[in-house]
């Protein structure tokens, strides 16, 4: 009963820091969290543009896959809004909700359950895209008097509606427009585009009967299918366990975005659509999902800032939690949604490096020059363990204008890819690690 009492406690002091301003599981789901982002964008951006090419010709494909598969359903408004010019707010809240399938044969968004959150903060004006991953296991208090549970549990209990009220309760925000995604609809997508090109960077070789997963990658290129591309994001027995899954699931959502704007994808958005329509669910009218695929266009995959809410683990029992960090957390609303500027200065940030043997010389020079710029390097090492040379974030004030300053003037690391982490595997105070890995063979 402490124990409750002291977790209790901790969410209602969390709860306190809220913005006043503004008023036996599906592994597939948990691993693709992030690949719902880029399902939305394509989704979203190839209904749009083919809409405003075709607009007759996509409602009249809709209507007939609506009513198709459900004759008795009541037919979904599809008329736009008015066109006024009148632009969408300057930031705007979309939930991305990852939802289970039952198998075939049954209703995509009935019965099901919701593994996957997904915030993506869209600034209209700066043309700009922020995205926050809720941890499935996040305990909070779920809306309506429901109590502390999971916060994945908000959709078993009542639907969109009170997923949307308790992650706004939690957080302090608005959700102004949602997506709801089915599993299979993103296995579909991949399919439908002619796979997704990857560079695998190191031998993946996994098997567990149970769950009838059979991964065997060598280290090399690829053009992964939906079904390959589910066992490469599923994967996670190296030395990066989770986190290791979560950036390989960024590096996925880049080459999909990558794909996505060839010639050769543009010509399959009909089937693309079609998909859209089966798979996902959203509040968004044409004309919304009209100005999203305007400003997609104008998006620089580069600068899309990816941030799990930060935390850590609990285990009540058997039951997993994932307790989040009341400061942090807020920090993180602070400045993704809310767009608060908090860059630091140089003497601000303290910097780790982490490094193979081979690379010990090419260590030295980047902290020397690290040193040089006014920096506190206070850790460094060797591991034999890295998969990819990146810059790691713990710090959640860390800003990619932060790192951008670093890499432009240190060549070195100027192509390194920046990514936050919730758990730290490198280093125990630095705000950002820098790792290097071997030259290939």
């Amino acid at each position: 009963m402490s124990e409750l009492k002291d977790k209790e406690e901790q969410y209602s002091t969390f709860l306190q820091y809220k913005e006043k301003e503004e008023k036996p599981e599906n592994k597939l789901i948990i691993t693709l969290r992030l690949i719902f982002i880029a399902f939305f964008m394509v989704a979203i951006t190839a209904c749009a543009m083919y809409i405003i090419s075709n607009y007759d010709n996509a409602e009249a494909i809709i209507r007939e896959i609506i009513e198709k598969k459900n004759p008795t359903a009541a037919k979904p408004d599809l008329t736009p809004s008015k066109f006024n010019f009148k632009m969408l707010n300057r930031y705007q809240n979309i939930l991305l909700l990852g939802v289970d399938s039952n198998g075939p044969n049954t209703l995509p968004f009935s019965g099901v359950r919701s593994d996957t959150m997904m915030i993506l903060n869209i600034d209209t004006r700066g043309k700009s895209v922020n995205a926050i991953s809720i941890p499935r296991d996040s305990k909070v208090y779920i809306a309506e008097d429901h109590g502390v549970q999971k916060i994945n549990a908000a959709y078993a209990f009542g639907g969109i509606d009170l997923t949307k009220k308790t992650i706004e309760e939690t957080l302090g925000i608005k959700i102004h427009n949602y997506i709801i995604v089915n599993a299979e609809g993103v296995r579909q997508l991949i399919d439908a585009i002619g796979g997704v090109p990857i560079y695998i960077d190191q031998r993946m070789k996994y098997d567990d009967y149970s769950a009838k997963l059979h991964i065997n990658f060598d280290k090399g290129e690829y053009v992964l299918n939906g079904a390959e591309a589910e066992e490469y994001l599923r994967f996670r027995k190296d030395f990066m366990g989770d986190i290791g899954r979560v950036h390989r699931q960024q590096k996925f959502i880049k080459a999909l975005m990558e794909k996505v704007k060839s010639p050769d994808t543009m010509k399959k958005i009909p089937e693309v659509l079609k998909i859209a329509s089966l798979y996902t669910r959203t509040d968004l009218n044409l004309y919304q999902m009209s100005q999203y695929a305007a400003l997609a266009r104008d998006i620089d995959l580069n600068k899309v800032e990816f941030v799990t809410l930060p935390g850590s683990p609990n285990k009540k029992g058997i039951i997993s939690y994932w307790i989040l960090n009341p400061d942090k957390t807020q920090q993180v609303i602070n400045r993704l949604i809310y767009r608060q500027k908090t860059q630091l200065s140089v003497n601000q940030i303290s910097v780790g490096i982490m490094y193979p043997r081979s690379k010990e010389m090419d260590a030295l020079n980047i902290r020397e020059q690290l040193k040089t710029l006014g920096y506190d390097v206070d850790c460094s090492g060797r591991s034999s363990n890295i998969t990819e040379s990146q810059i790691i974030g713990y710090n959640t004030q860390l800003t990619s204008d932060d790192i951008k300053y670093m890499q432009k003037n240190i060549q070195d690391i100027s192509h390194f890819k920046f990514v936050h982490s919730p758990v730290r595997n490198y280093c125990n105070t630095s705000d950002v690690v820098i790792t290097l890995k071997k030259d290939e063979d």
